[in-house]
């Protein structure tokens, strides 16, 4: 029975609340007397504003909320600010109200969008607000993380519902919301309901805090001897979290039946890369690590860890404060002053109680701890004066190390400041876009009214506003004169005084912008191309968002290798450092699709919103044969590899998605198929995670890890297998053509074909032609041959040189382990012989 089946008859505020509360006592749940209120002012029909510490139920509400707007036969909306959390909370409502009453909408998902319970990212709420407003069939919404309502690129956002629902009921919950009255008036207004305010300082686990003058190592010893463990030691870069945990190795965490424990939760979970290895020590150790940068089963791992209780210390990042289930009880900073991405700044006081807000488990601790680490010059000064005692002589004369060069000033003061203040206000991050025109638009009614009130009646202040009002007429111009719409002498129908002259894709600003786009550029193409296929792959990549870590790095190797070119031929230091500014990570077709971006965008004005941006990171991985943990390698970004991922589990969903099925031939099928499974083999819960969504099933916890923990052998699937071993061979052959034989070695000296075995078959190779192919031509399947022996598991394959006179006599041997590849997640192939048949 779900909470559905509990709706009172009739529907009254009281039986609601009654209802609500049972359903809540009988798993065990006494609610806080901020959740009773909050839930008695949503089931009377009011807005309500929660904010209240971490730890103190919003979650609960919520879920209220909903039960209250189903009972009252309305659409009812939950939003937060990422996919992994919305796609979270929709696995927790279908447990909840049953998966047909539950939907999803993401963007780039959309599950169930009929149901009366609808989960989405705040873009999405926003699209459909502007294109709908108050036609929309939305009776109520609930804002979860409101506080990201001022990000500066995110913020509009979460206000455009504010704006354009009035029909519905507002619930905005936050844990750092500061104040709010501006909020509460003008949510009043505008619905025309109560707007309840409803606010707790007192934490159900409450904190007590603490600033520390010894070493980290000294302070973090004596919180694991007084059982303030688990720790979460807060860092500002992913780089410093890592290096902190193997710093921590030498300190002894955990006793031999806690590391037996570990192992055991452990199992035969796969760590697959260079970090996971690392980690895999770490954690063995009592260590966990935790960033936005790790593979998300690496994340996963730690979280089962620390929620078991297993895990002494966790050294992550200050992005712990969003969905992040890592119960701890202490939190330890590092420092109180981070860079922001332009400047290094003390923490604002909303991010230093987001962070904060974090210690102590409900259910777990009666207190939490919040501890904050003198910066290190002031420990060794600590430490220089108490070793020079009492006596006034000697600590005159002790030297004081001085702050490094760059350091933002914080300390004592800082910390106690950051304590008692209040979170600052929430500053309105408004503005105009094509989309936005062209929803507004599309929409019943005067345009011209509906923009004026958007544009005049927001939360900008007036200067704003007008800067606005200026941007939305050249918009408005720019569509005149591109002939996407046209005034009329009369109103419609509908009352529309302007009209569209094109028909908008469906839910053109819900799904990815530039995808129309795509299949414009497709017909451009050459079929008959043997780069086809992979010109295919980089027009979709060209419309997906920039991972820039991956590009940053493509653009540093791309320049580091054009130094070592340069140097060698003499050029000088000037010279060298202007051409460098010409050289950029790899942009396939980038003057074509250019152009093409340029006429499309005059017909289709919206796609300005979205700029086009070439790249290759499918390409370079698929043209260079390298396998995940080699890209990852050769561009060293084993830090953010988990970015790596979400950026190849995006580009499969889109290559999948995005080009129709006539369209797709043999070669990009084998890309499509090989890409589905790297990704599935490095990580698979990107893509479970999606392809359950189709068809979300209720499990329990454990049958959801075991699903999770089990891992698909990598030669299930047949075509993408086949792939898999062209590309390890083809791996060979590239490296081969370079003449790259320590690489070779490394590859292949376990087999027994080391540096000096390959560079002995090259060079008679190289006695006989002058040239090694690594062209289309030279992967493609018509040089692959392979002899399947099923009784021993084992294919024997043989990979063709594409010599200078078309011989095809010399090649490379070898066989592929099947048992080995699935236990892997790779092809495993030993060489068996370099040369001629």
């Amino acid at each position: 029975m779900t909470l559905i089946d509990q709706i009172p008859r009739p529907a009254d505020p009281d039986a609601l609340f009654d209802a609500f509360s049972s359903w809540a006592e009988e798993r065990g749940i006494s609610l806080y007397p901020a959740q009773e209120e909050a839930l008695i002012e949503v089931v009377s029909g009011a807005n309500v504003i929660l904010s209240t510490p971490t730890g103190s139920g919003k979650s609960l509400v919520a879920a209220g909320a909903h039960f209250a707007a189903l009972a009252q036969d309305k659409v009812t909306f939950y939003t937060a600010p990422i996919k992994a959390l919305v796609s979270e909370k929709f696995f927790d409502l279908c447990k909840i109200f049953g998966t047909e009453n539950v939907g999803m909408l993401t963007g780039d998902a959309s599950v169930n969008s009929d149901a009366p319970v609808i989960c989405c990212t705040a873009e999405v709420l926003a699209s459909i607000a502007l294109r709908d407003g108050r036609h929309a069939d939305i009776g109520q919404v609930v804002m979860d993380e409101f506080h990201f309502y001022a990000e500066p690129d995110r913020g509009w956002a979460w206000q455009i519902p504010l704006l354009e629902l009035p029909q519905a009921q507002f619930v905005l919950m936050s844990a750092t919301l500061g104040d709010v009255t501006r909020f509460k008036d003008d949510l009043t207004r505008r619905t025309g309901r109560d707007t309840a305010v409803v606010r707790s300082a007192t934490r159900p686990v409450p904190l007590s805090y603490e600033y520390r003058t010894t070493t980290l190592t000294e302070t973090l010893t004596e919180l694991l001897q007084t059982h303030q463990a688990p720790v979460y030691i807060v860092h500002f870069t992913q780089a410093q979290a890592v290096e902190r945990a193997q710093a921590l190795m030498s300190i002894n965490m955990c006793s031999r039946a806690e590391k037996d424990e570990i192992a055991q939760v452990i199992g035969n979970f796969r760590f697959t890369t260079r970090f996971g290895r690392n980690l895999s020590r770490y954690v063995r150790h009592g260590i966990g690590v935790h960033h936005a940068g790790m593979l998300p089963k690496y994340r996963r791992l730690v979280e089962r860890l620390a929620q078991a209780g297993l895990l002494k210390v966790i050294c992550g990042t200050d992005t712990l404060g969003v969905g992040v289930n890592v119960p701890i009880r202490t939190v330890l900073f590092t420092a109180l002053a981070k860079y922001d991405g332009t400047r290094v700044r003390v923490l604002r006081a909303r991010e230093f109680h987001q962070i904060a807000g974090r210690a102590g488990r409900a259910g777990f601790d009666t207190s939490g701890l919040v501890v904050a680490q003198a910066p290190e010059h002031v420990v060794e000064n600590e430490k220089a004066l108490a070793k020079a005692g009492d006596d006034p002589k000697k600590r005159r004369k002790v030297v004081r190390k001085k702050a490094p060069e760059g350091f933002v000033g914080w300390g004592q003061n800082t910390f106690e400041k950051l304590i008692a203040a209040e979170p600052e206000p929430l500053n309105s991050r408004f503005r105009v876009t094509h989309a936005m025109l062209l929803s507004v638009i599309a929409r019943p009614g005067d345009p011209f009214v509906s923009m004026r009130r958007l544009l005049e009646d927001n939360h900008e202040d007036r200067r704003s506003q007008l800067r606005h009002i200026r941007r939305a007429i050249a918009i408005f111009r720019s569509l005149l004169d591109g002939g996407v719409v046209e005034r009329l002498a009369e109103p419609d129908a509908q009352g529309r005084t302007v009209r569209l002259t094109v028909d908008l894709q469906e839910n053109f600003a819900l799904n990815q912008p530039l995808s129309t786009f795509a299949l414009a550029a497709f017909d451009l193409l050459d079929p008959e191309s043997p780069s086809y296929a992979l010109d295919m792959v980089s027009v979709v990549e060209s419309t997906l968002d920039d991972p820039r870590q991956i590009l940053a790095a493509q653009q540093n190797k791309a320049r580091g290798e054009a130094v070592g070119e340069m140097k060698a031929d003499g050029i000088e230091y000037e010279e060298r450092m202007e051409r460098l500014m010409d050289i950029s990570y790899p942009k396939p077709l980038d003057e074509l699709l250019w152009h093409a971006y340029d006429l499309y965008r005059r017909s289709h004005p919206w796609v300005s919103d979205h700029p086009l941006s070439p790249k290759s990171v499918v390409r370079d991985m698929y043209e260079h044969a390298m396998s995940f943990s080699e890209f990852v390698s050769h561009y060293e970004l084993a830090r953010t590899e988990g970015i790596v991922l979400r950026y190849l589990a995006s580009a499969y969903k889109a290559l999948e998605n995005t080009v129709p099925d006539d369209l797709k031939s043999e070669d990009y099928q084998d890309i499509v198929a090989w890409l589905g499974e790297m990704v599935r083999q490095v990580d698979s819960s990107l893509l479970d995670e999606w392809e359950q969504l189709a068809n979300p099933a209720e499990e329990t916890a454990e049958e959801a890890q075991a699903r999770a923990d089990q891992v698909r052998p990598v030669t299930g699937n047949a075509r993408a297998f086949r792939v898999l071993v062209r590309n390890a061979l083809f791996r060979r052959v590239e490296l081969a053509a370079m003449d790259r034989v320590h690489e070779l070695g490394a590859l292949d000296g376990e087999s027994g074909w080391d540096s000096d075995a390959w560079a002995a078959a090259m060079d008679a190779y190289w006695e006989e032609y002058d040239e090694l192919g690594s062209g289309p031509d030279a992967r493609g399947p018509k040089l692959l041959r392979i002899e399947e022996v099923p009784e021993d598991r084992l294919w024997r394959v043989r990979q063709t040189f594409d010599d200078p006179r078309g011989d095809h006599d010399w090649g490379i041997s070898a066989e592929v382990d099947l048992a080995a590849s699935d236990e892997e997640g790779r092809a495993v192939l030993q060489v068996t012989g370099v040369g001629p048949l």
